[in-house]
């Protein structure tokens, strides 16, 4: 392994009050590039003083940000948005460096971060309250405001939509962030941080950390500053941060794991399927939390499906997400390879055939081959924990019900799908399917203007759509009586000594 660096790779910083700067402690970790396995730099830890002046300046940036308005903040988050599509390419470029995956989905994926941004932003105008038909002398109302300084955290597997999906709905509902994206892929956060900065965005409105994790999280979720925390990984950490905030009384949004389900019915073209499907599947090496993971096929087109997909997964070309026609790049890291490789091999000891794929590539970097498995048993290891890589276990089904029931029979509950021309079925299995995010006759993705999150140990809270801004938002009923109205001509008798029934205070 080399410790030279590689040209374009940006110089990492921590990122706090408009301040760019090493940390205070001199801790860090090099950055790996999984498919060369060299050295890109050197990412620097943030130190519990750090992070104090990061919440520090988020707490002073957010009223000024928060009584700005919508025009103001709506010029600066547009104006980034325009940025970061300009500079698609260049991003996605570092992206590629530091996560794998390949030139052009890393450039989708910052066009797609961008979009989100604007979305958010026109959304945030529409942060509507309402006026309630009350009494003659009251106006009743609903008042919606930013929550406050929001606490984030992110893992690497997208570098730019991670982070963005979290930044774009805080700054845009009118809050400030404190953010702590992976230290594996620190370059992306970076590049659009520095987009941030250029199009105006105030100190302290944002604020980037990196460093040891549990460290960061028991500071920033605890303190009284932090109103909100966005999270998005596993189920074990996401319910050990659940637990820390609810401690706190802290409101949280949770996007945790899946183990998504694919269901294919007799009455689809199982080889349209296949293929579709399997784009899908090798997106990000299958490092994705909806990606598709456990495929149930209708036994009367088991077989065409199979052989569809197998064959579709073995002509996928793997290799360096910079070089021309790769389709799939390595794992993130040599951990991440042995885990999918352990998996694997846990489901062939118990049974499984490996109809295609199966091992790590040969030679440098952390590539491993997009495999299919069939016969595997209900006790593997793969149908039962999230595999998060490019790895694809095929079973054949007689009964639909049955099929959605073991579709359903795990504590995931992210994302789903199925393969059907019935509308009837389709509607069955949107009805059946215990999931947050569902896509029939394709394996779609997020979109900004949709929600998505999960169910059971999937998490709670949404990312996208109006209710993707909810949490970053704190509703208010305001009462207001006019003054004078009280007793006025006309105005109902009051019982019990005061006007409608009901205690002064309310029920509560």
């Amino acid at each position: 392994m080399t410790t030279t660096g590689q040209a374009g790779y940006p110089q990492l910083s921590l990122y706090i009050d408009g301040e760019w700067g090493q940390g205070s402690g001199g801790r860090g970790a090099d950055v790996v590039n999984p498919a060369t396995e060299d050295v890109l730099g050197r990412v620097p830890f943030a130190e519990p003083a750090d992070v104090d002046a990061a919440i520090a300046a988020a707490r002073a940036a957010f009223p000024k940000w928060r009584d700005a308005g919508p025009d103001y903040r709506s010029a600066i988050l547009l104006k980034t948005a325009a940025l970061l599509h300009q500079r698609a390419d260049e991003i996605g470029r570092v992206m590629t460096l530091e996560e794998g995956k390949p030139l052009a989905e890393a450039a989708g994926e910052v066009h797609r971060a961008a979009a989100g941004l604007q979305w958010n932003t026109e959304e945030a105008r529409r942060a509507y309250g309402r006026i309630i038909p009350s009494g003659p002398d009251e106006i009743l109302s609903v008042r919606v405001v930013p929550v406050g300084p929001v606490g984030a955290f992110v893992p690497w597997n997208f570098p730019a939509g991670g982070p963005m999906r979290k930044i774009s709905a805080a700054l845009a509902a009118g809050c400030s962030i404190v953010i702590k994206p992976s230290e594996e892929v620190p370059g992306t956060v970076s590049l659009i941080a520095r987009a941030f900065e250029e199009a105006g965005l105030p100190p302290g409105v944002l604020n980037v950390l990196f460093g040891v994790p549990d460290e960061i999280s028991r500071k920033v979720i605890p303190d009284p500053a932090i109103r909100f925390i966005a999270f998005t990984g596993s189920v074990p950490v996401g319910k050990h941060l659940a637990g820390l905030a609810a401690s706190a009384m802290k409101p949280t949004h949770m996007e945790l794991g899946g183990h998504a389900p694919v269901i294919v019915c007799a009455d689809t073209d199982p080889v349209k399927a296949a293929r579709t499907a399997v784009r899908a599947k090798i997106v990000n090496a299958g490092q994705v939390c909806t990606s598709p993971s456990r495929f149930l096929v209708d036994r009367r087109v088991y077989d065409a499906f199979t052989q569809a997909f197998a064959e579709a997964m073995a002509a996928i070309k793997v290799g360096n997400g910079l070089e021309p026609g790769v389709q799939m790049g390595p794992m993130v890291s040599h951990r991440r390879l042995v885990a999918v490789q352990k998996l694997i091999e846990d489901a062939v000891s118990a049974g499984a055939t490996v109809v295609t794929g199966g091992q790590p590539i040969e030679g440098t970097g952390y590539f491993y081959q997009p495999t299919v498995l069939t016969d595997v048993p209900a006790s593997a290891a793969i149908l039962s924990e999230e595999p998060f890589g490019p790895v694809a276990p095929i079973a054949p089904f007689d009964d639909l019900d049955a099929a959605l029931e073991v579709a359903n029979s795990l504590p995931f509950g992210l994302a789903a799908y199925a393969y059907t021309d019935s509308a009837a079925t389709a509607e069955k299995l949107i009805a059946g399917f215990e999931a947050g995010i569902l896509s029939i006759n394709h394996c779609g993705g997020s979109v900004p203007q949709a929600p998505s999150g999960g169910v059971k140990d999937s998490g709670y809270g949404r990312e996208g759509g109006p209710e993707g801004l909810a949490g970053f938002l704190v509703t208010k009923r305001v009462s207001h009586k006019l003054s004078g109205g009280s007793g006025g001509t006309g105005s109902p008798p009051s019982r019990g000594g005061h006007r409608g029934g009901r205690p002064p205070g309310g029920d509560k």
